[in-house]
């Protein structure tokens, strides 16, 4: 008994060789050739060799114009279609070649082996067994009887196939359906089936190119696009399922699942396509209020939930809204571990909270399931240098204010604090020096937080009052208490209106 398996690569290996042959098989057959018609098949014939298939068609249909009952041109032309890729276009004039010439047994093998291909059991096996009554060459019988052993086996492999899968046995049902479909090539049904298979058992991602072919093998397919659509939906790729429902329609408008399918996708498409146009514009606050209309217009589908989850921990976290970042990006992480979206905008949120150490733990989860990401690298060197830079003077501490403290937040809370620290407020000589050295940060912290280049180096894990942190070693920001006296801490700027006296 011949395999699917064993006899699948045979057709894609015999084929061309059959088609050359056939060719020249036709050749010398007498068939009333006029002077113009063989002008063109010859033409047609040069061009057939050196690949140039569309001016080789024009040929051939000029020389069956000029002999609608020219067997030779009718075949010769079937050759271009299968060299082009139209099948169904290739039956048709073998169809008409053994209408006109019915011993012409190089035409039956060829269309035995198209009609294999589509699935059409039957037909094949009509073609082969006419080729056995037609006087074949021995090579022609040993193709048909070989072919004849293939189709059996093909159809009772698909009868098995069928059986096993209302057995709900989908797995051995796909394996043996891949057999026959190394074969089977154009048969949509097998396809669908192989399709159905893989939905049954929680793969719909595989079902998408199976019936993808589908839509185009057998015509207006509305089915397949239909399923095609849903499943790209339940998979959360919204566009590609808009994308395929509207395919559907174009065939038939009024078609009830999919008018219902494609009223849904498009309200789902616009609520997301107006979300990330807000994010885009920096309108974070809105987008969030548009991501969670998704959530309600798409309960069922979990994929959609987590995918606006994962955009409003995105925009919290670039709306500076850190604790209400960290609680949304977390149940995506609950949920996907390794998101890495979800990831690197919790590090940004734990960054905003001062949690160095989470914040480097979530860059480097996220560094090891993006490897190339360049923006993820950048971060986890920041947030290491902020980790260093905290264990030794930190600025917003030191004024008790959030990284996202505005100008005016920092100027208030340094007068507040260099007021209660300033020296002259002690009389002992211990709290003075004490008081002294506080000023003195507090002094710093101003100093650095209102000069935007100075925050931008400090937000960066850079403190630019730091001598280690300046490349030129030496650094001319270091201050000390004289440098700071006589200076007033409820000034903007402008000139000094009283001196504080130390003995």
């Amino acid at each position: 008994m011949v395999s699917a398996s064993a006899c699948a690569g045979q057709v894609g290996a015999v084929l061309p060789l059959l088609l050359v042959l056939f060719d020249l098989l036709g050749e010398g057959v007498e068939c009333g050739i006029n002077a113009e018609v063989e002008k063109q098949l010859e033409m047609g014939k040069k061009l057939l060799a050196a690949g140039q298939l569309a001016d080789a068609l024009s040929h051939f249909h000029a020389a069956i114009e000029g002999d609608s009952d020219n067997y030779i041109a009718y075949y010769r032309r079937a050759t271009v279609y299968l060299a082009m890729g139209k099948s169904k276009a290739a039956i048709r004039d073998l169809s008409k070649v053994v209408e006109l010439k019915q011993d012409f047994t190089s035409a039956r093998l060829q269309r035995g082996h198209l009609f294999l291909k589509q699935g059409k059991f039957d037909e094949a096996e009509e073609d082969f067994k006419n080729v056995l009554k037609s006087n074949p060459s021995d090579n022609e019988e040993k193709e048909a009887r070989s072919q004849l052993m293939k189709s059996d086996e093909l159809q009772r492999l698909h009868s098995q196939a069928q059986s096993l899968y209302r057995q709900e046995d989908y797995t051995t049902a796909i394996s043996l359906l891949d057999g026959i479909l190394e074969v089977c090539v154009w048969d949509a049904e097998l396809r669908e089936l192989r399709a159905e298979c893989y939905i049954k058992e929680g793969e719909p991602g595989k079902a998408i190119s199976d019936l993808k072919a589908a839509t185009k093998l057998k015509n207006d397919n509305t089915e397949a696009f239909y399923k095609i659509s849903t499943i790209y939906y339940q998979l959360g790729d919204h566009e590609l399922s808009l994308s395929e429902v509207r395919e559907c329609l174009k065939l038939d408008q009024d078609h009830k699942l999919c008018f219902s399918h494609y009223k849904q996708v498009k309200k789902l498409n616009k609520q997301i396509e107006s979300a990330e146009e807000l994010i885009r514009e920096g309108r974070y606050t809105d987008a969030i209020s548009k991501y969670e209309s998704v959530m309600k217009t798409e309960p069922k589908v979990p994929i959609y939930t987590t995918r606006a989850k994962e955009r409003i921990c995105h925009c919290f976290s670039k709306n500076e809204q850190s604790a209400e970042a960290i609680k949304v990006c977390t149940e995506v992480l609950l949920l996907e571990p390794a998101n890495v979206n979800a990831l690197k905008d919790r590090a940004e949120a734990y960054l905003l909270e001062e949690q160095y150490e989470e914040a480097i733990q979530d860059y480097e989860t996220a560094q090891a399931n993006s490897e190339n990401d360049q923006q993820i690298r950048e971060g986890l060197e920041r947030a290491q240098r902020m980790l260093k830079q905290s264990q030794k003077r930190d600025y917003y501490k030191i004024l008790g204010i959030k990284r996202n403290a505005r100008k005016q937040e920092i100027i208030k809370a340094y007068r507040k604090l260099a007021s209660q620290w300033h020296p002259d407020n002690f009389q002992n000589e211990e709290e003075k020096k004490k008081a002294e050295k506080k000023f003195i940060d507090i002094a710093a912290a101003k100093e650095v937080l209102t000069d935007p280049e100075m925050r931008r180096k400090f937000d960066a894990g850079e403190d630019p009052l730091d001598a280690e942190s300046q490349q030129g070693g030496g650094s001319p920001f270091h201050r000390t208490w004289n440098t700071w006296q006589g200076f007033n801490p409820f000034s903007s700027g402008g000139p000094f209106k009283f001196k504080f006296h130390f003995n």
